[in-house]
């Protein structure tokens, strides 16, 4: 027999709409009655716990930190997996931090909705009996934490939220699903690598989100060389992996500073490496000590560079987990 662990967030998947249109949290989350109604099989036992009722910008990573606590807490209880239902503003932060901080420690499936519970078309109990049906999968084990919605599993590491209503919203760029939910069958069409994993305690650090844009100039790099609450800085940059020539001042004073300053691409697909070699280009930026941070965007490489930091790395370590 399977049990699992079901940890509800809070979310639009546990909104109603009002007469007005307008969609706002219950006092008592919906998703529990309803989920009672399904049809679970004989050989699936649930558990439901109300971690929390919150609107996904309400997330916090000192919640993430006590997700993952919780989900240790589930393994050593016997539990074989967890579906953790999610508002979907912040939900790839939190698959993300999830899948870098327990990796395959036990199947970890997030779902969510984008219409609350009763509007017309609402996709969040369809998703919700979604993510047990894969939670509940043998084949699921060893693949991680994983996003589960419109019928498509997606690993945790790379999906990102693409759309602010559409019910397809989340995709993974480049790579596309790693599996599908059919009508009878949990279908698994990827293998991912493992990567390296940190079973972190704090999240302390500041780390803020700067994204370069035509004719930037340095001023933003040049206020947080005039702060001391920064630990570091993520910069979703041009195309492959480029700045505007006149920001590389005040960022080299932020590189002297040690913060160590990641880089990401602003674009949807692809990868940012240091290819191009003029005065603003990658080659520069990787020689002045700038950290490429390959295949994902900006807000997972802060949630990755916070880990690297409350692990206490060092600065080749730190890198080395970055650019893996």
């Amino acid at each position: 027999m399977k049990k699992i662990l079901i940890l509800h967030t809070g979310g639009t998947i546990s909104m109603s709409q009002d007469d007005h249109g307008t969609v706002r949290p219950d006092e008592k989350n919906p998703l529990v009655a309803a989920g009672h109604e399904m049809n679970v099989p004989n050989n699936i036992e649930i558990v439901v716990e109300e971690f929390s009722n919150l609107p996904s910008p309400h997330i916090t990573l000192e919640i993430m930190l006590q997700l993952k606590e919780k989900i240790k807490e589930a393994k050593k209880n016997g539990f074989d997996s967890v579906v953790i239902t999610h508002g979907t503003d912040t939900l790839e932060e939190t698959g993300y931090f999830l899948d870098q901080t327990i990796g395959k420690l036990m199947p970890v499936i997030i779902t969510g909705a984008m219409r609350s519970i009763n509007e017309l078309g609402s996709d969040g109990l369809y998703n919700f009996a979604s993510a047990i049906r894969v939670a509940a999968s043998d084949d699921a084990q060893g693949k991680g934490v994983m996003v589960v919605m419109n019928d498509e599993i997606h690993s945790a590491r790379h999906v990102t939220k693409t759309h602010t209503t559409n019910v397809a919203t989340f995709r993974t760029p480049t790579l596309g699903p790693i599996g599908l939910v059919t009508k009878t069958h949990i279908l698994f069409l990827q293998e991912l690598p493992d990567t390296t994993h940190y079973d972190i305690q704090s999240v302390d650090n500041m780390i803020p989100i700067i994204k370069a844009y035509a004719g930037m100039q340095g001023k933003f790099f040049e206020i947080l060389t005039q702060t001391d609450w920064v630990d570091g800085l993520v910069i979703e940059a041009l195309g492959a992996g480029n700045l505007p020539p006149q920001t590389l001042g005040a960022l080299d004073t932020l590189i002297q500073k040690k913060l160590p300053v990641v880089l990401v691409s602003r674009c949807f697909n692809g990868i940012a490496e240091p290819v191009y070699d003029y005065h603003g280009g990658g080659v520069e930026l990787a020689e002045k000590g700038v950290i490429f941070c390959p295949g994902i965007n900006g807000q997972k490489a802060r949630i990755k560079l916070l880990i690297a930091l409350n692990a206490g790395l060092n600065f080749e370590e730190l890198k080395a987990y970055l650019e893996e």
